[in-house]
């Protein structure tokens, strides 16, 4: 890839081309952190994100002036991600059968969870999101993805359970119990919190 060459041939009425450095440049954060949340290792996101770029490039003469590169970006990190963990995925779903039926949470039961106007008020956004991301650091895989496919990515219940090759109920109880624990660990933390429903 030459840097310093610059893209030809802008479409009029469209939004100007940029390099492809600058390209990445502007949407390396975003796929990064979508590919961190979903994988919990910044080495594999680190990968996925480059084997993002990768694509991107090979399509970069219909990315370079579309509106909606982010939002292509985005999901093919997040398939990626998933491809990625899916060779894991029977290892979730004993861990998540067998842990089950251990404590009898209702599907509709409430929750504490983190307030979006209390949570850590004395913090700026950034530091939020720290407190945030290493909470979710500590959810085991089966928990943490759809949780942040529905949270992050606005993921309907219906599509992550296609996804991920799981029931509809299973993504259900694996997201309520992804909410609890994380409450939990937020709680120990010492940040307040509110009632959610689920």
């Amino acid at each position: 890839m030459n840097d310093d060459t610059p893209v030809q041939n802008q479409p009029s009425g469209m939004i100007p081309p940029v390099d492809f450095t600058t390209f990445m440049r502007n949407y390396q954060d975003m796929v990064f952190s979508t590919a961190v949340r979903l994988v919990n290792n910044e080495a594999q996101a680190e990968d996925i994100s480059q084997e993002v770029f990768l694509k991107a490039y090979q399509h970069y003469d219909s990315l370079q002036t579309s509106p909606t590169a982010g939002g292509w970006l985005k999901t093919v990190t997040t398939n990626l991600s998933l491809n990625h963990l899916s060779r894991y995925r029977n290892r979730w779903r004993f861990f998540s059968e067998f842990t089950r039926h251990d404590d009898g949470e209702s599907e509709g039961a409430e929750v504490e969870f983190a307030s979006g106007d209390d949570f850590l008020a004395d913090v700026d956004a950034d530091e939020r999101r720290v407190w945030i991301e290493r909470a979710l650091e500590k959810l085991p895989d089966h928990q943490r993805v759809p949780l942040v496919l529905f949270h992050f990515q606005d993921m309907p219940y219906d599509e992550i359970a296609k996804k991920l090759g799981v029931s509809l109920a299973k993504v259900k109880t694996d997201i309520l119990r992804a909410r609890t624990a994380l409450a939990q660990i937020l709680t120990r933390s010492g940040t307040t919190h509110e009632t959610f429903n689920a």
